[in-house]
């Protein structure tokens, strides 16, 4: 079966973690120090804030931005859970947009049209690692926070820039199917320095120094700390930032592989009447290519053809407001038509040409068949 995603793990990563391992500190230390900044230095921010999950930098990023009752986020309806899931943690409201037809990302009309004096934030989300039209984006928000959802973006680019640095915050995704790989894990990227600080603090339970911080002072008393607000556990640990730091260094490489198998699949899509390929790359738009999404009309039927043939696909993503834990559903024509057609084909870097080839061709194959 070809997996829809798989990670790219190899020698590399095994002896990272050995390494770790061996040193004893296996929790938020000195390599998650070094991967921090690290990644600042590839994002091309100030800051890097390391955390177990992109669900709890989203989490985060709403409590630094002081996100409470009474509160609306605008969060497009074509995301995975969590993007609408952390606001409603934070007891304010998600307000769900429509979705461009051609990208998938959030519709910048429908978020003018939604805008209120109860809107605190906006998370756009580079869906499937195209980014969004920020300059757009940005010329309606006004002084609203932009809260960049980069968890399908990481290496993805906007007219010379990496997603993750477009916004107020970036909040990446280190899953195990995601671009940049730890088995787990998630990072907040900013350019405020006492956000950042505030940051390292609420992932740490609100306790002002970490326990690699206090291993740092030598006097008496080295243990004591100070709690001036209640956060969370959720930082990140030495363990995923050994693997995220090899899985770094090979990121553009991956990516480029990734380019590679997208480039493949729309040329051989192109002169097909009955699949619609995802936009290309061009000079402002580069994506990181975490998703290749096709949209057909017998989806259903394709999926189970594709899976008859040894060929595992996805759908992402079911639209949010229609699930009954949102209540009172909007009504968001475009994400609600295509929800019918989107399917992922395969999309990672150790994908073969071969594999490459025989999805192509099972797709293709599959034109007038019947059910």
């Amino acid at each position: 079966m070809i997996q829809v995603f798989k990670p790219n793990m190899g020698q590399e990563e095994i002896e990272a973690v050995a390494e770790v391992l061996k040193s004893g500190w296996i929790g938020l230390g000195p390599k998650t120090v070094e991967f921090e900044k690290r990644f600042t230095e590839y994002i091309g921010v100030d800051y890097t804030v390391g955390v177990n999950s992109a669900t709890s930098a989203l989490d985060l990023a709403l409590k630094l931005l002081h996100i409470n009752y009474g509160h609306e986020v605008i969060v497009p309806t074509m995301t995975f859970v969590s993007t609408a899931h952390v606001v409603a943690y934070n007891l304010a409201t998600p307000i769900f947009t429509d979705v461009d037809p051609a990208t998938l990302s959030i519709d910048i009309e429908d978020v003018k049209r939604k805008i209120n004096v109860r809107t605190k934030a906006i998370i756009p989300v580079h869906y499937s690692g195209r980014p969004v039209d920020m300059d757009s984006l940005k010329e309606v928000a006004g002084d609203i926070p932009i809260i960049e959802d980069a968890a399908h973006a990481c290496g993805g680019e906007y007219k010379g820039k990496k997603c993750g640095s477009l916004g107020d915050i970036g909040c990446f995704s280190f899953h195990a199917v995601k671009n940049l790989a730890m088995g787990d894990g998630g990072a907040l990227t900013l350019n405020d320095k006492a956000i950042a600080e505030r940051a390292k603090r609420l992932r740490w339970l609100g306790i002002d120094k970490g326990t690699w911080d206090r291993s740092d002072y030598d006097r008496k008393y080295w243990w004591e700390y100070f709690v001036d607000e209640i956060g969370l556990k959720c930082h990140m640990n030495d363990i995923m930032a050994a693997i995220g730091l090899v899985q770094l260094s090979k990121l553009d490489r991956m990516n480029a592989r990734r380019k590679e198998i997208a480039r493949k699949y729309s040329e051989a899509f192109k002169n097909t009447d009955w699949i619609e390929t995802p936009p290309e790359d061009d000079s402002d738009y580069k994506s990181s290519w975490h998703i290749y999404c096709i949209k057909v009309e017998r989806r259903n039927d394709l999926s189970v053809y594709l899976q008859e043939n040894g060929i595992a696909t996805g759908v992402h993503y079911k639209p949010i407001h229609l699930y009954p834990c949102y209540g009172n559903k909007p009504f968001l024509p475009v994400a609600e038509r295509l929800f019918q057609k989107i399917l992922s084909l395969p999309m990672y870097p150790g994908m073969s040409d071969k594999d490459v080839e025989k999805i192509i061709g099972t797709v293709v194959s599959f034109k007038g068949k019947k059910t």
